[in-house]
């Protein structure tokens, strides 16, 4: 990053800065109250039990009672893990397998199929879809917002196609942020330490009318590079700086209207001609009225950009237009009904290279889509129903449907019985249809109509129980079944090239699926996650086509996590996560053990002083891919401070 790239960043940081201490004053306000992390509400099982998610049926629901393998990760969870990014965050959700690649990339998912591109998995912040239509999946790179901004992540590990839409298939991972109310007042953040180099931001909260309160924030990071097996540099730290805004009204009718969007800028390194460059902004609209006790509308709306330039490879520039419905009303006294439509734009734009071209460069595509789901009381507070299809068109392959229905049994407060069947699908990308390597004939590679939508027929049962007053149990048992997933095909077989994108593979993954809270004492709290894994895959009956499980699918059989929060003393915390990752056989990859430890100091209510040891167990491991690509992540030590005011 330039110089002046650097000033421009550090002065957008001074200026939230200064208008933290200017506002006020010029506003005539008095000074907001602003809640200190040492007074931060710590739930007891049952009310961790009885937090309302909103992911699985689109609609409020009490965890203990949600009929799906969800978890979810509070705002106190990812400031006493000392997360960092939000990839970070994910580790914190034992239903995931997140495995980072390099400096910057990450590969995450849910039951299986994880890869570089892992296309199978939906992720959004605050509603907006963040998958890129380039490969169908996220760049995490350009993921971010203030951490302290979080207010929960919510997990599903399982499709959630009928109330998502496409993509959807492995699983959902919704990235809720705080509401601007929440964030009144000023809070500064400044870290460092050996990877992560540098780190600043600042917020500030305030109110512009009776029921109308906003939010501004600006951050930048620089990370180091990750490694070489050899301990060499790779070559691929990255700096980036982001603004954002918030603006919720609250309005004394009952309606909520939010405004809200962020804007990135940053510099990414590579081994080529020159780094890679990205920035991008979002705006989002919300709408929301409450109608009755159990009936609400809902309307979102927003326009994302994003720029992406990779020398050698391609530049990429890509529009987004989205517009969401929902509405909610009872149908009787034993049926709530959930409904809506949806309709996207989708404007994508690249400059070819001569290593890759897509073909045709510019391409213009809109989807809509129609979702109805019903949950029938058949019995009063112990047994539902949920069923539901979403039904989507795309411009690649058509019409698809996504049925699913869900059985819920609670026979108590304590114990809830769930099972599923759903039908899910990742529609396809440019880089299955649109892309041919190298540029000019004749190809190496090339894309083609051959490639259909995947699909997969889903299988789940599951238990949650509350053992006891301090102990939480869940168990998720699934069996996924896979056809047409992306396969290379042989144009002139024997020969190894050229080859043709299609769809002739098939798979299957099964397993099972732990995780357990015990509040050991009001001072110790412990998280456990363990998934167990087998994934599989073979070429359809008379395909031909080219390559491995490894090739498609990268998975460990097993992973476990274990979390523990010690409050050591008023104002002392300290906190560990010990993780263990099976091998990955087909790229000779081996398991590996790994800790993270941070001390947490609150001096005083407005300030808080954090020290974490990242990857203490190791020098450097990997985590991912083939040997030949392979990166390596170093021990890191990161300090941080914050002050509220």
């Amino acid at each position: 990053m330039t110089t002046a790239t650097f000033s421009r960043q550090t002065v957008l940081l001074l200026a939230v800065w200064a208008a933290a201490l200017v506002a006020p004053v010029l506003s005539g306000q008095t000074k907001p109250a602003i809640p200190a992390p040492n007074v931060l509400k710590k739930m007891s099982m049952e009310e961790l039990m009885d937090l309302v998610v909103t992911s699985v049926a689109k609609r409020p629901e009490k965890l203990s009672e949600a009929a799906s393998a969800i978890q979810v990760i509070t705002a106190d969870d990812i400031r006493r893990a000392g997360a960092t990014s939000l990839p970070e965050a994910l580790r914190l959700a034992g239903n995931l397998e997140v495995a980072q690649v390099d400096a910057r990339q990450w590969a995450i998912t849910a039951r299986g199929f994880n890869n570089v591109f892992a296309a199978k998995m939906l992720v959004l912040i605050d509603g907006r879809t963040v998958y890129t239509p380039l490969y169908a999946g996220v760049y995490w790179d350009v993921q971010d917002t203030m951490i302290e901004d979080l207010d929960r992540i919510e997990v599903i590990s399982g499709p959630g196609a009928t109330q998502w839409g496409a993509n959807a298939v492995n699983g959902v991972i919704n990235v809720t942020t705080k509401s601007a109310q929440a964030t009144q007042g000023s809070l500064l953040v400044s870290g460092g330490g050996t990877e992560l180099r540098n780190s600043a931001a600042a917020r500030y909260g305030g109110k512009l009318a009776p029921n109308v309160y906003y939010r501004v924030y600006a951050k930048y990071l620089d990370r180091g590079d990750a490694v070489r097996t050899s301990g060499r540099d790779s070559n691929d730290a990255w700096r980036m700086g982001q603004v954002g805004f918030r603006v919720d009204w609250n309005v004394p009718s009952g309606d909520l209207l939010t405004v809200q969007g962020d804007g990135y800028n940053g510099m990414i390194g590579q081994f080529g001609p020159d780094n890679i460059r990205v920035n991008g902004a979002n705006v989002i609209g919300r709408w929301s009225r409450k109608l009755a006790e159990n009936s609400d509308v809902k309307l979102q709306v927003y326009h994302d950009r994003t720029h992406r330039r990779i020398p050698g490879s391609f530049i990429q520039d890509l529009a987004t237009c989205d517009v969401d419905f929902q509405f909610r009303r009872p149908l009787g006294p034993t049926h709530d009904f959930v409904g809506g439509f949806g309709y996207r734009l989708v404007a994508d734009d690249i400059v070819n290279t001569p290593a890759n071209a897509f073909l045709p460069p510019r391409v213009s595509r809109d989807s809509f889509s129609a979702f109805a789901q019903d949950e029938i009381a058949l019995r009063r507070d112990q047994l539902h129903l949920t069923v539901g299809t979403k039904h989507e068109h795309d411009g690649y392959t058509g019409f698809e449907f996504e049925p699913s229905a869900r059985l819920a049994w609670t026979p108590d407060r304590r114990h809830t019985v769930w099972s599923a069947i759903s039908r899910a699908v990742r529609t396809p990308s440019r880089i299955d249809r649109d892309l041919f390597s190298p540029a000019t004939p004749p190809y190496r590679i090339a894309g083609g109509a051959k490639v259909v939508a995947e699909k997969l027929i889903a299988y789940e049962l599951g238990y949650r129980v509350q053992v006891q007053p301090q102990l939480a149990l869940s168990v998720a048992a699934f069996l996924n079944n896979y056809d047409d997933l992306r396969s290379l095909e042989p144009l002139n077989p024997p020969l190894a090239f050229p080859v043709e994108a299609s769809s002739g593979f098939r798979g299957r993954s099964s397993g099972a699926e732990v995780a357990a809270e015990w509040r050991a004492t009001n001072w110790w709290r412990l998280r456990a996650g363990w998934t167990e894994l087998r994934v599989s895959s073979e070429p359809q009956p008379g395909g031909t086509g080219r390559g491995t499980r490894d090739s498609i699918a990268r998975d460990p059989n097993r992973h476990l996590s274990l979390h523990s929060l010690f409050d050591l003393s008023a104002g002392w915390d300290c906190d560990a996560s010990l993780r263990y990752v099976g091998p990955i056989n087909q790229q000779s990859l081996p398991g590996y053990t790994e800790l993270d430890l941070r001390l947490g100091w609150r001096p005083a209510p407005a300030w808080e002083l954090s020290l974490l040891g990242q990857n203490l167990l190791h020098a450097h491991h990997a985590e991912f891919n083939t040997p030949g690509s392979r990166r390596e992540l170093q021990r890191a030590i990161y300090g941080k401070a914050s002050w509220r005011f």
